[in-house]
């Protein structure tokens, strides 16, 4: 994928701000290594993001990578999450094959982003993400009318075992990348089951989500991104540093949540919500189903959620 230019102002908006987060994660990060936190590090990025970070993460860890994968889930084996209050079983069998068998699936999209914490998203996406071509999260309903292009990405050891799965969307219209995410589980220190594990590759960095798993007594599966402090689940910014050392700042005011669950006509359906400052930024929503082999991981936004 070739890069589009952002112009004089939003290429100096996007240095500039990439500037001020760099400044943020020096200010409020801690410097740590990959073996002081081994369930915090993950695939870090070039310059340019795109769909690259999965052969370059292949390279580096000597992985077998495998591209538009037709089988293969984001969490291979459910009951990895198990401990601790939750167990797997009790999750409704939908959402775990959604989870375990993700490349089976297509969806439907819709976005909605809510001021004023929109504002800050908006200034986000247009330079920086635009720059990177990452994370570049939908502003309104209609930039996923024409749909998602979405792909499950498998990263293997050399003897079979999953690795990384990863997530790849782009806007079908506009060829953004929205996620070049890479899927695992962890155990971190202040938990004492697993959490779901998602890096989003930045240059010279990344973002990683960590969620705690917990299921509602309907079978509703839900991840959060709530925790107490360093160690537990959060979103964390690592950036390397001209000196080589990361630093790692946990940013507390930063929050997602979602929820899958079968809805009462038997549709599976989810809802992902991000917060910042206690305020709403984004949500979006989607229903989920068995794809065709024509179908399968299309993702579309065509009309309001039914």
């Amino acid at each position: 994928m070739t890069r589009a230019p952002l112009g004089p102002l939003r290429g100096a908006l996007a240095a500039i701000g990439s500037a001020f987060i760099y400044l943020l994660i020096r200010c409020f990060g801690r410097t740590l290594s990959e073996d002081e936190a081994p369930w915090l590090w993950g695939p870090f990025g070039g310059e340019y993001i795109g769909d690259r970070p999965y052969e370059e993460c292949a390279e580096r860890e000597g992985l077998e990578l495998t591209r538009q994968a037709s089988a293969g889930g984001l969490i291979p084996d459910f009951a990895v999450l198990d401990g601790d209050g939750f167990a797997a079983a009790q999750v409704r069998r939908e959402v775990r094959d959604f989870y375990e068998r993700t490349a089976e699936f297509r969806m439907d999209v819709w976005a909605e982003s809510a001021f004023p914490a929109s504002i800050g998203l908006w200034l986000l996406v247009t330079t920086i993400s635009r720059k990177v071509n990452q994370l570049n999260f939908p502003l309104r309903a209609l930039e996923t009318a024409r749909g998602m292009d979405s792909e499950i990405v498998l990263l293997n050891t050399p003897d079979g075992k999953p690795r990384y799965a990863g997530w790849y969307r782009r806007l079908r219209e506009s060829g953004r990348v929205i996620y070049t995410g890479f899927y695992s589980t962890t155990r971190v220190p202040r938990r004492s089951r697993a959490c779901v594990k998602v890096a989003f590759p930045m240059p010279e960095g990344n973002a990683t989500v960590l969620l705690a798993p917990s299921v509602d007594a309907d079978g509703s599966f839900r991840l959060s991104s709530e925790g107490s402090d360093f160690g537990d689940a959060g979103f964390y910014r690592l950036q390397r540093g001209r000196d080589g050392k990361v630093r790692v700042w946990r940013i507390h005011s930063l929050k997602e949540y979602f929820r899958v669950y079968v809805d009462e006509v038997g549709t599976l359906r989810c809802d992902h919500a991000v917060r910042f400052l206690g305020l709403p930024v984004l949500q979006l929503h989607y229903r989920i189903e068995r794809a065709t082999s024509q179908s399968r991981m299309d993702v579309t936004g065509t009309g309001p959620p039914r």
